[in-house]
């Protein structure tokens, strides 16, 4: 059976993840034989400048746009070369940087919306330097570069998995951006996702807002949004309960009667998250035209060479779409 590729875009070139991948290609890609082939979009004079000074050896195959379909194994690394000028291999500040992580970009949305590839990891991106207060993070950028409508933020692990209604917005400003709509939409699209992609049927908690889900307001959001959102997912038979308090949801013996929790903003849900999970979770974007996944660290700029790096949720990455191909 011929599987797609899975395209995995280097990213942010002054971060830990070429050092990642270099790790993840030796102790999972090769030794697991992976079947889905990957290819890589970024630089190969990085990648192959990087890979000597952390002293490895592999093989490259070095690719492009029209022959991606040929690629049948992992044997080598293959990689699409995307130009980059840099000055040495860790470069802080590049004023090509962003070119380069748009052409990146560029080249994966047109395989993948060609049919040419299964999905997308792409790897940390310093989203302040990139997207310049334009977007509020990658995933609303690959939103509006694929012109969808609206997308979910998922932060999956096995055992509990995490969705904030709100992404990467200011706290003063959740308010103004949550909606009945809004949430019904989203839990309506990550039901979908569970039980089509995942084949597993999801038991949903949804927090509150306020402290204790109160508010001194005469009339709450939690009144006046969230209950309505539940009733009318209830009235749809989606297997969801609430409204629960975040301050003691996250304690053991109340999460572990769930998968899947839906908080109101993005420091709600996550900080719990990876604080239970550390590396062990992975970001997916539910509702784009393809699998995008973004594993759960930044570029780390603090361990950029020290070759110290977890590629822990890189591997997870990879291995879900094992998953959902059901190899």
């Amino acid at each position: 059976m011929k599987y797609k590729p899975l395209l995995i875009l280097l990213g942010e070139p002054y971060s830990v993840f070429i050092e990642l991948f270099l790790k993840t290609y030796k102790k999972y890609i090769l030794k697991n034989n992976i079947k889905i082939p990957i290819v890589l979009v970024g630089s190969y004079q990085l990648f192959e400048a990087q890979m000597k000074y952390f002293n490895y050896n592999f093989k490259i195959n070095i690719i492009n746009e029209k022959n991606i379909n040929n690629v049948k194994n992992n044997k080598k690394i293959n990689i699409i070369d995307v130009a980059h000028k840099f000055k040495n291999i860790f470069e802080k500040k590049s004023s090509y940087s962003n070119t380069y992580i748009k052409n990146t970009f560029k080249i994966s949305l047109k395989l993948l919306q060609n049919n040419k590839a299964c999905g997308l990891i792409n790897g940390p991106i310093s989203k302040k330097k990139f997207l310049n207060k334009r977007y509020l993070g990658i995933t609303e950028y690959l939103t509006s570069l694929t012109k969808t409508k609206e997308t979910s933020m998922l932060i999956f692990n096995e055992k509990l998995s995490v969705c904030p209604i709100t992404t990467h917005l200011p706290i003063n400003k959740v308010t103004k951006n949550l909606s009945i709509k809004k949430i019904c939409s989203s839990v309506l699209r990550l039901n979908n996702f569970f039980n089509n992609k995942l084949k597993v049927k999801p038991k949903i908690a949804i927090l509150g807002l306020n402290p204790h889900c109160e508010s001194n307001s005469l009339v709450s959001e939690e009144d006046k949004i969230i209950k309505p959102a539940l009733m009318y997912l209830k009235s749809k038979k989606i297997d969801i309960s609430g409204l629960f308090s975040a301050d003691t949801f996250f304690l053991k013996e109340n999460y572990k009667k769930y998968n899947l929790v839906i908080g109101m903003y993005h420091d709600q849900v996550l900080t719990p998250a990876k604080t239970l999970f550390h590396f062990n979770a992975i970001n997916i974007t539910i509702g784009l035209p393809f699998i995008r996944i973004s594993p759960d660290h930044g570029p780390n700029e603090s361990m950029v060479s020290k070759n110290i790096s977890n590629p822990l949720s890189l591997i997870k990455s990879i291995d879900f779409f094992r998953r959902i191909n059901a190899i």
